[in-house]
């Protein structure tokens, strides 16, 4: 999979560069290329942004720059769909982040200061947003939605690993716990400590439900309108 992000502060992109995501590159499963915005733009000054149009404050990024970036990456990533990181946009989650994974890449533009100029969207196929809140830019959102999809591809992490954490299936993980068996008191649940590997998928599949059903009620009540009622 290839992943290009445009962004003005291309040094912020280290955590791209440990981890799994590291070895996802290490292993030639994804490619990702990071581009600087100021790259692109035709002042003098490498400007990429300015005032908003109708009054108000803080500024915007322009159209030129961007579009002449994603044209650019294009030539390259043909098959990349295009998102841009905005707080309208779509929220993103597991089953989202499942969808992107059947891409053969993406163009990430990452936002900032007010926004960017609306016409900008025309040429974008996804806007994503990872929560209600405002970041300073789109840099750290960028980076939260590749991580989440690279561990998703296929040869990432161990086989079937991804199944079991946590929003695969609306469901919270289930309690965990290693060793010792008994800290300051606090024990592992007998279950576990059991060998009856069925007896403790059962514990654990309740576990998952009685959490987030506590503590995430709209996940679950996704969680049982996809007919998780009869696994309980």
């Amino acid at each position: 999979m290839r992943i290009d992000i445009i962004t003005i502060f291309p040094e912020i992109f280290t955590p791209l560069d440990v981890s799994i995501v590291k070895k996802a590159k290490d292993k030639k499963i994804i490619e990702i290329k990071i581009w600087n915005l100021r790259d692109f733009s035709k002042d003098k000054h490498k400007k990429v942004d300015d005032r908003v149009y109708g009054g108000g404050k803080g500024m915007v990024l322009k159209c030129q720059p961007i579009f002449d970036a994603v044209e650019k990456i294009k030539k390259e990533n043909k098959d990349g769909i295009v998102i841009l990181t905005s707080p309208t946009g779509q929220l993103f989650n597991q089953q989202f982040a499942k969808k992107l994974t059947q891409e053969k890449g993406f163009i990430i533009i990452c936002g900032h200061y007010e926004g960017v100029d609306e016409r900008v969207k025309e040429i974008c196929d996804y806007e994503i947003s990872i929560g209600d809140y405002i970041l300073t830019g789109g840099e750290l959102p960028s980076m939260v939605i590749v991580d989440c999809v690279v561990r998703l591809l296929p040869g990432v992490l161990p086989k079937d690993a991804p199944i079991y954490d946590s929003f695969s299936n609306y469901l919270l993980d289930w309690p965990c716990y290693t060793r010792p068996k008994n800290f300051r008191g606090l024990k592992v649940p007998e279950i576990l400590l059991s060998g009856n590997h069925k007896e403790i998928e059962k514990w654990r599949k309740e576990k998952a439900i009685e959490i987030t059903k506590e503590k995430r009620p709209d996940l679950y009540k996704k969680y049982l309108n996809q007919g998780g009622e009869n696994d309980n």
